[in-house]
Formats: C-alpha cells, sequence, structure tokens
C-alpha cells in the first residue's frame, strides 16, 4: 500500500545489526524513512529501536541470498509509492577457513548474498533511479577487496567484485542524476567475526572500529557523492595503502597470517 509520506525513502539491506543497522540510524536521523531487510527476525527489533521523531519503518525478512527474496524485497519498495532515495547494498557474510575443507553451501550462500543479491537488487532500483534521474547508492566493500584472502577466499574476491561493481556502475551513471559510492571499513565491531567463525584469528581478535562511527563516514560520503570511503582509523588507511604497493604473494601471506584459524594463539 503507497504511503502518504512525502519523506524521502532509504532501503537498507543487512539492517538488523552492525553497520546496517548503523546506516539505518543515521537516515533516521536525517529525516529519511526507511525500509529495512535482513534473514533474521531481529529486524523486526531494529525497525522498533529506528522510530524515532515519527519515522516510518518498513521491517522485511527476506532471504536475499534468493532470487525470490530479491524480487520480493523490490515488490515492497515498489508498493510503498515512492521513489528510493538512497539504496545501501550492505548485507553480506564471511566464510573462514582453508577453501578446500570449507562447507561449499555456506560458500555458495556467500556469493548469492554478497554478489548476487548486488546485482540483482542494483538492476531493478537502478532503473528506477535513472528514469527519475536521482538516487544515491552506497555498496559496502571492503578493505579486504584490495587484497587476495588467503583463509578467506570466497569472502575477499566478493569484496573485490563489489568494489569493481560500483566503480563501474559510477562510471555508466555519470551523466545522470545517480551516484554510487562503496564504503570500504576495515575490521569492525559487529557479528560478522563471529559467524564467519573468525574468532580464533588475529584479525577476529585484534582491535575493531565501532559500527556508528564507520557508518557516519558511509553516509557522509554517500550524500557528497563521493566514488568512496577507507573507513575509518589511520591503520586501515594504512592497510589500504600497502595492498595497492605490495605484490600479490606478498600481500595474501600477510592476509593469511591474520586470518589462519587459529592464528590469536600462536
Amino acid at each position: 500500500m503507497a504511503t502518504s509520506s512525502t519523506k524521502p525513502l532509504a532501503v537498507i539491506t543487512g539492517a538488523s545489526t552492525g553497520i546496517g543497522l548503523e546506516l539505518a540510524r543515521q537516515f533516521a536521523e536525517h529525516n529519511f524513512d526507511l525500509i529495512i531487510a535482513a534473514d533474521e527476525p531481529e529486524i523486526k527489533k531494529a525497525a522498533e529501536a529506528l522510530k524515532i521523531s515519527g519515522t516510518q519503518v518498513q521491517p522485511v525478512q527476506v532471504d536475499l541470498a534468493t532470487h525470490e527474496g530479491n524480487d520480493k524485497l523490490y515488490e515492497i519498495i515498489k508498493a510503498d509509492g515512492r521513489p528510493v532515495d538512497s539504496l545501501c547494498i550492505n548485507a553480506g557474510i564471511g566464510v573462514s577457513g582453508e577453501f578446500i575443507h570449507t562447507d561449499l553451501e555456506k560458500e555458495m550462500k556467500l556469493i548469492g548474498l554478497n554478489v548476487m543479491s548486488a546485482v540483482h537488487l542494483s538492476k531493478l532500483v537502478l532503473k528506477d533511479m535513472v528514469a527519475k534521474n536521482h538516487g544515491r547508492v552506497l555498496i559496502t566493500s571492503s578493505i579486504a577487496a584490495l587484497m587476495p584472502g588467503a583463509y578467506a577466499a570466497t569472502y575477499n574476491a566478493s569484496k573485490g567484485f563489489l568494489l569493481l561493481f560500483a566503480e563501474a556502475l559510477r562510471n555508466e551513471l555519470k551523466d545522470t542524476g545517480v551516484t554510487v559510492t562503496a564504503l570500504m571499513p576495515g575490521p569492525t565491531d559487529t557479528e560478522f567475526f563471529r559467524r564467519a567463525d573468525m574468532e580464533d584469528t588475529k584479525t577476529g581478535a585484534g582491535k575493531k572500529d565501532s559500527p556508528d562511527v564507520v557508518a557516519h563516514d558511509g553516509f557522509e560520503a554517500l550524500m557528497a557523492g563521493k566514488d568512496k570511503i577507507i573507513s575509518h582509523n589511520m591503520k586501515t588507511r594504512m592497510q589500504a595503502l600497502l595492498s595497492e604497493i605490495l605484490p600479490d604473494t606478498v600481500a595474501a601471506e600477510m592476509h593469511a597470517k591474520e586470518a589462519r584459524p587459529g592464528s590469536v594463539t600462536h
């Protein structure tokens, strides 16, 4: 059912916790209405927490690792009746371990959520944005996109895809009123490391950025129409710089030392 609200509409995926929830909070605090999506019932609790200052928040529990899930979310977006001002493609998962021993089903779900969903949802929403000559898209990549991900092979590869995807779309859309921004956080204090079984790695046990700070960086970059933002601290920026300078073989070995299961005890 179409809404009577005149506020701009933001759509955020992976918004039940972590960076996605904090991105949604940024939009709520800046007078947007929200459609937030995740594959877990906690998305309804997140919606209640975000209903501040009269903000309308519609939670959608949907599996975006499937084509059906993306189509369902788009149907709900269209039913709202308003154009999407801002789309945040943030949902993502990780798989940790030596590739030949990790679970294939988990790897394929990662590709479905991190890669397929980004393509599917962008395809649907961007056509509408270009038709209106207005819109903003924020794609959550990672500094992991810049290095071979030994012991997180499909995760880093998926984030690399997202970065290149965002940069390509930005170029294609440069003569429209639509901008595309890539958010590239370093390790962030979210549920990601527990869900990816990475708590016994040096990266998982190390110091992390706060998700609200990362989300603030992403929101500000999106509103400014920037191409990408590396968030947040100097260490993250230095890691990104090093990864671009070092040979891939060296970067892969550095990543292995941080991401190898059990490395926190070594």
